[in-house]
């Protein structure tokens, strides 16, 4: 009998952990924009070596997130609204296609997590817990994001959409974020429809009336 031989199964690379940390704490402003970031700190907090998070910082600098100049010090890039529009675009129109490839492709499991999980923003919403809300709000579109199961789209959110979300912790107090299950609503109501253009029209809107929501 022909023995199976198994893929080795990965796990997150101690950089990649660094990495996401590090990203998470500037998008939740638990780092501030303009707060002076020491790699050295920073490799004392993690109890790591300064190349890791040297290399997590290079990545936040690549995505706008930090702000690094030769001869000066390196700080949380502080939040540019006109870019977090641009951004914006970019996000809404990248999760209206995922939401277009993935419309035909919802099962009944799919349309009862969405349910689910909309039900659970309005309580975050109502709680007034952003971190919980936002975190809904993104496994809301990530069943879209995984039934489409296009990578690329995947790829090209990871650095544009964090942009978005620190302006919502930014912001969030002047925000009314119950508008958001009721986009959602709507949205699982055309999903049961089958109208993929219509998920793919209120998607791209849902992203981009939260930008306009933040800057009003």
């Amino acid at each position: 009998m022909k023995k199976k031989t198994f893929q080795t199964i990965e796990r997150p690379s101690l950089r990649e952990q660094v990495y996401q940390q590090i990203k998470d704490a500037i998008v939740r402003l638990e780092l501030e924009p303009g707060q002076k970031v020491r790699d050295q700190t920073l490799a004392s907090d993690f109890a790591v070596s300064r190349t890791p998070v040297r290399e997590a910082l290079r990545r936040l600098e690549d995505e706008g997130l930090v702000e690094a100049k030769p001869g000066s010090v390196t700080k949380v890039a502080e939040i540019d609204e006109q870019e977090v529009k641009q951004a914006t675009k970019v996000v809404a129109s990248l999760h209206a296609l995922a939401a277009k490839e993935a419309c035909p492709m919802l099962t009944q499991t799919d349309l009862d997590e969405l349910v689910t999980i909309n039900d659970n923003l309005a309580k975050c919403l109502e709680e007034q817990d952003l971190t919980e809300a936002v975190k809904c709000d993104d496994q809301f579109h990530q069943v879209f994001l995984s039934r489409a199961g296009n990578h690329e789209i995947m790829r090209a959110l990871e650095p544009v959409q964090p942009k978005i979300r620190r302006l919502e912790f930014a912001k969030f107090k002047s925000v009314d974020g119950i508008n958001s299950v009721s986009d959602h609503q709507e949205i699982i109501e055309a999903c049961y429809n089958q109208d993929a253009n219509l998920v793919t029209t209120l998607v791209e809107q849902n992203w981009l009336s939260l930008f306009e929501l933040l800057t009003q």
